[in-house]
């Protein structure tokens, strides 16, 4: 459908939701986490029994006895979708009009689910579980703990909307925004608006967008960029991409508004090369919508034109800085460079430009439709609106979660994520990525706010959310982002470049046990060092995972300096395992485990045997009880 104009658009949304629909919707997640779990499998599992239904006149399995193939072809339709967010319980399901959600659902159970769907009965089978532990008898979201408390502004859209169907996204009120702003708005009411929403950039800055915006729009050049920075590097981080797979429609009507505010013609978006499906979906989305008349010239009518294009990035973690992103567009290596100029004066090729990250585009549309004092109200006063966070690390439940600013990490980890895995004990969260902190057990109750979480020594980031449990050492967490970080510097600055050289050999000898006296205080001050001199943010904030470490664990960098002794039994060679008489069970998983052969049956329970233990750690990983702890002591 090609929308000439305004009046087009209005009359075929009209006719969208004048059309009938199915009486029943089965969509099936497919975000990477579902697909991994075998989320494909399951929709063309559906899809085959209704086909074979329809081919046929006959039905298929357990429901054969209960309806006519016709009543349940025309009646039933199966779709893939974005990520619903709940990862780990994938393959994920969501049925229309019931709002059901279930979980893990296989291959095999299709008949069995359809045969459900088509009764309107709830999926036994596949039905999540309640804070009782039981089995929801109305799996709606509101009944599912990891679902109740999000505010889903952005990824509502991802559980029943094909990623690349126009018609779904046009009937739940896509293009609504842009439609308003080209014919109610003029450029300065849209930053007024932006402004006033309170948005902050959802990329890890916090910089406000609507003073961004209306710095480059004051600007008189004849030519300005709006860019999407996609080049999410970060450990962990998800956000983005499920946004760009599942949701490529809300991202780009976002840039399109916020290039006919600023006044630019020309958008691209940077995703990074490891991203195949995001970067298909895109393209393939602005080649929808530029046949359709919502991107090009003269859009809707209007006196305003736009393109957009494509850049992929080569991996680099760097670039995900904002001057060393456009100097990669520009076909230069990317890194990054003063900021004595403002890229809203200066940026990609000399020219005026304003670039955020994928989140805070999505948020564009929302805040159009709602009303920046609608989306004033959710939130804390200075971080507005809601947060895409990525769930992962030692939590029950991982995934995509979508929350009100203002929410506490305990209030996330706890009550959305369901808590800490094999019911260990919690020990500590990163937020914010390897550049992050890592903030321990009496800052659970700090709000999700930009400045608060800076304040902890933390920061907000993009959205990753790493959680430790008793079982993690934190010097060796340091060292895994230190060495994570060295490896992703540009080097163009000297204290990011050797500064974090220098980290990297402290924190290895801290973690194999030849550290020196006093190499403690030395990792803080050259940790404080970099912080203060480093070229760019990314340096700048590298030194957040040991500066956090040592503030709120410091007493491990102790044991690891001046006892060569490691509690959380990772650093290998700085502990010895002890097998806990109360709790072991005598199941002999720690003596089939262990590579070396030290762990031998003594009467009715399981030793270690010092000479032969090489304290690799593969015994108390697989453990099922905890009943393997690390003591002091060196093999023998």
């Amino acid at each position: 459908m090609k929308f000439g104009d305004r009046n087009t658009l209005v009359k075929y949304k009209d006719a969208l939701a004048a059309a009938g629909t199915s009486e029943h919707a089965i969509w099936v997640c497919g975000g990477p986490g579902c697909l991994a779990c075998g989320s494909k499998a399951l929709f063309d599992a559906l899809q085959s029994e209704l086909d074979v239904m329809a081919d046929n006149g006959t039905l298929l399995g357990s429901i054969k006895a209960f309806f006519s193939a016709g009543d349940v072809c025309a009646k039933t339709t199966v779709g893939e979708t974005g990520c619903m967010g709940p990862c780990e319980l994938g393959p994920v399901v969501y049925v229309e009009p019931e709002g059901w959600y279930y979980q893990k659902v296989s291959p095999i159970q299709a008949g069995s689910l359809l045969k459900a769907v088509s009764l309107g009965r709830v999926f036994e089978a596949g039905a999540p579980f309640g804070n009782d532990g039981k089995k929801l008898t109305n799996p709606r979201e509101e009944n599912i703990p990891f679902f109740n408390k999000q505010n889903k502004l952005l990824l509502n859209k991802l559980k029943n909307c094909p990623p690349l169907d126009l018609d779904a996204y046009l009937k739940q009120g896509g293009f609504s925004a842009l439609e308003k702003v080209l014919f109610e708005m003029g450029p300065s009411d849209v930053c007024a608006e932006i402004t006033a929403s309170g948005l902050r950039g959802r990329g890890g800055g916090g910089f406000p967008t609507g003073r961004k915006w209306q710095s480059c729009r004051e600007t008189d050049a004849e030519k300005k960029f709006v860019l999407v920075n996609g080049d999410e590097g970060d450990p962990g981080a998800f956000m983005d991409r499920c946004l760009m797979e599942g949701s490529p429609f809300s991202v780009l009507e976002g840039l399109v508004i916020g290039g006919y505010a600023v006044g630019a013609d020309e958008g691209i978006i940077y995703v990074r090369h490891e991203y195949p499906l995001a970067v298909s979906r895109l393209a393939a989305a602005i080649d929808i919508l530029t046949d359709a008349g919502l991107l090009g010239d003269n859009i809707l009518d209007s006196s305003f034109s736009f393109k957009t294009t494509i850049c992929k990035g080569g991996g680099a973690f760097v670039c995900g800085e904002s001057t060393a992103l456009m100097t990669s567009i520009e076909g230069r290596a990317g890194v990054p460079r003063v900021k004595y100029i403002r890229s809203t004066e200066r940026g990609l090729w000399d020219s005026p430009t304003v670039l955020n990250n994928v989140e805070t585009w999505a948020c564009v549309p929302p805040i159009i439709n709602m009303g920046a004092k609608e989306y004033k109200k959710i939130g804390t006063k200075e971080s507005s609106g809601t947060k895409i966070f990525a769930l992962a690390g030692c939590v029950k439940i991982t995934g995509l979660a979508e929350i009100p600013m203002g929410m506490t990490l305990r209030e996330i980890i706890f009550g959305i994520g369901g808590g800490i895995a094999k019911n260990r004990a919690f020990k500590a969260v990163q937020t914010g990525g390897p550049s992050g902190g890592c903030l321990p057990e009496s800052m659970l109750d700090t709000q999700v706010d930009y400045d608060l979480l800076a304040e902890a020594g933390s920061m907000m980031g993009s959205g990753g959310m790493i959680v430790m449990d008793e079982r993690t050492c934190m010097v060796d967490v340091a060292r895994y982002f230190t060495d994570f970080l060295a490896g992703e510097s540009c080097g163009k600055c000297v204290p990011c470049r050797e500064g974090l050289k220098k980290m990297q050999r402290i924190l290895r000898g801290l973690t194999n046990g030849t550290a020196r006296h006093g190499d403690t205080e030395i990792l803080r001050k050259t940790a404080e060092a970099i912080a203060d001199t480093a070229l760019c943010g990314l340096g700048q904030s590298a030194a957040n995972p040991v500066l956090s470490t040592i503030k709120y664990f410091e007493g491990e960098y102790r044991e690891h300096e001046e006892e060569g002794f490691c509690r959380a039994g990772v650093c290998a060679g700085m502990y010895m395992p002890e097998i806990t008489a109360g709790k072991c069970v005598s199941c002999g998983v720690c003596a089939r485990a262990c590579p070396s052969g030290a762990i031998l049956k003594n009467g009715m329970r399981y030793e270690v045997n010092n000479a032969e233990c090489i304290a690799c750690g593969a015994c108390a990983a697989a453990c099922p009880y905890d009943a393997v702890r690390a003591v002091r002591g060196t093999r023998l």
